[in-house]
């Protein structure tokens, strides 16, 4: 028997090959190192392994600050699981730091700024609210949204130019912890993009649908604008499944009809899973022509501040040698 299997193994005859020069996908230099106690937040960065999202990451953080130090814009479109895990303050840092020039948000995202604003405080618990129709009736919250969306139509404004607005006139005892209102004093543009019936403070006595479609037609045509200047520069989408990389996808198209080319340009999609329309409509699509689209999976509260640091990071120095 044992003779019929070597001779089985001879009649075979494999053509091998050295594994010394095969082509690998994974050498001793790509592996992690060990966390040391006290080491700086560089460090750690470069210990990362130089694999799958970890290199991904980094190429983020390299090219948003990249873009930074070519003065290219950088836009962040964020929903509102965003605000509601506490990212504000880290969006606003980089507002402050030149490094962030654009943002955009879906209305989830303008309303939990709001509330946070505010009262200090968001995030009902719709399970126990929606049950005797509670859920969305704060009356503050759809009262000063609607008043903010309706004022700035009559004068042209968009919605996110409206509500930061909003915030610092009625000097918001946190206004300092809002996107839009610092977003407002720093001069850095703001759009939201909604849809009729997706947010609660549509369900309000105050809201008019006119306003609300002049208000969202303007940040639409403004964020348009902003897109077809994104030639070298970065778009990220933080936690919105539809609303904006539709937007994204429909700016992105417009800017080419109107002859910006936008071969050259890094999306960045952000969220707890990889789902279809941001890895088609800010990943791949827009990145097709030219340009490299990146997928970051993981919890906003962590994947945020870690990528956000890496920026910082990257702007003052390398990676691991």
């Amino acid at each position: 028997m044992a003779g019929k299997s070597r001779a089985r193994l001879a009649a075979l005859s494999p053509r091998r090959y050295s594994l010394a020069g095969r082509k690998s996908k994974v050498g001793i230099r790509d592996l992690a190192l060990p966390h040391k106690r006290g080491a700086s937040l560089k460090k750690f960065l470069g210990s990362l392994p130089r694999q799958l999202a970890a290199i991904e990451l980094l190429d983020a953080a390299r090219a948003i600050a990249d873009a930074h130090r070519n003065k290219r814009p950088v836009i962040l479109g964020f929903g509102g699981h965003v605000i509601k895990v506490g990212l504000a303050p880290l969006l606003i840092d980089l507002m402050g730091r030149g490094v962030l020039t654009a943002l955009c948000a879906n209305g989830a995202g303008m309303i939990h700024d709001f509330e946070l604003a505010y009262a200090g405080k968001t995030s009902e618990n719709v399970e126990e609210a929606i049950s005797d129709g509670a859920f969305g009736f704060a009356e503050e919250t759809g009262r000063i949204l609607n008043e903010a969306v309706r004022d700035g139509a009559a004068r042209g404004l968009g919605i996110g130019a409206a509500a930061g607005g909003k915030i610092n006139q009625l000097k918001a005892p946190y206004a300092k912890k809002s996107v839009f209102a610092q977003a407002a004093r720093m001069n850095v543009p703001i759009t939201v993009h909604v849809a009729i019936g997706t947010d609660i403070v549509h369900m309000h006595p105050e809201a008019d649908g006119a306003a609300w479609g002049k208000a969202a037609f303007a940040d639409f045509n403004a964020f348009c604008n902003l897109v077809a200047d994104l030639e070298g520069g970065v778009f990220i989408n933080m936690g919105s499944a539809v609303i904006l990389p539709e937007v994204f996808l429909k700016a992105v198209s417009e800017a080419r009809n109107r002859g910006h080319a936008l071969k050259r340009i890094t999306t960045v999609d952000m969220d707890f899973i990889k789902q279809y329309r941001p890895q088609t409509n800010v990943v791949r699509r827009p990145t097709a022509q030219g340009g490299r689209g990146i997928s970051l999976t993981g919890h906003h509260e962590i994947m945020g501040p870690l990528l956000f640091a890496a920026v910082i990071e990257a702007l003052t120095g390398g990676r691991r040698k």
